[in-house]
């Protein structure tokens, strides 16, 4: 691999990650606080590239190259090793088969996560109000419910099977990105819409309700939810909460 063919790689990746940081692409696999870190290193890797191509491409380096090969008795071009051609692989995938955001099938296979508080802060105003799903989780599972009272509550994600064929919110929870990501995962007690699949999200209001059951993958507690009205929408821009 010569200095050229470099060049154009440093351009190629850096522009994929500045597609993806632009396009809204990244959400898929890290969480938003991370564009301009993701945007300042794009460009750094363009503005690289540029820089080595005008450098290799400029009047007279060709003789230069000449003639300190000349100089130290060798014919061979400066490389680099031929496994840099790997740094393609990541490229491909961005540009032509990038994966979609973590879904049911993931969340199928991870344990449901919750954190633990002492003590929980009153609810925001709002009638339903909008919350997270590690929000209610929590309340439900370590206040039981006590901050939750009989407050109407929205909440997002998407519907899956979960233990004995029961119906569940769920939506991943990423602490950095797509590769820590862990479901938090609520059940559904209540009128759903006919023909519900996986993967369908869904904006569900409710209210809390003292039952449980047991996540079949790790033995964690997932609560429940008194659905009181259900609406199928499209896959935020956002999938994952943090």
């Amino acid at each position: 691999m010569n200095r050229q063919a470099q060049a154009v790689i440093l351009l190629l990746v850096g522009g994929a990650v500045l597609r993806a940081s632009l396009t809204g692409q990244y959400l898929n696999y890290v969480k938003p606080s991370l564009q301009p870190y993701l945007i300042a290193s794009g460009a750094l890797l363009v503005v690289a590239g540029i820089f080595t191509l005008w450098y290799e491409l400029r009047p007279g380096h060709r003789h230069e190259q000449e003639h300190d090969h000349a100089d130290d008795g060798h014919g061979h071009g400066s490389g680099g090793p031929r496994v840099a051609w790997l740094l393609l692989a990541p490229v491909i995938g961005l540009l032509l088969v990038a994966p979609p955001a973590l879904g049911s099938y993931a969340a199928g296979r991870s344990g449901s996560a919750l954190v633990a508080k002492s003590d929980f802060a009153p609810l925001p105003a709002g009638d339903p109000v909008r919350i997270s799903m590690l929000d209610y989780a929590s309340r439900a599972v370590f206040d039981q419910g006590v901050s939750l009272g009989d407050r109407r509550v929205e909440l997002t994600g998407f519907a899956m099977r979960g233990p004995g064929g029961a119906w569940l919110l769920a939506r991943m929870m990423v602490s950095c990105c797509a590769a820590d990501a862990r479901p938090v995962k609520i059940a559904l007690d209540g009128e759903l819409p006919d023909g519900l699949a996986e993967e369908q999200w869904l904006r569900v209001t409710g209210r809390y309700t003292a039952r449980q059951i047991k996540d079949s993958v790790n033995g964690e507690t997932i609560p429940y939810l008194e659905v009181s009205e259900v609406t199928l929408i499209p896959a935020p821009e956002e999938q994952y909460e943090s």
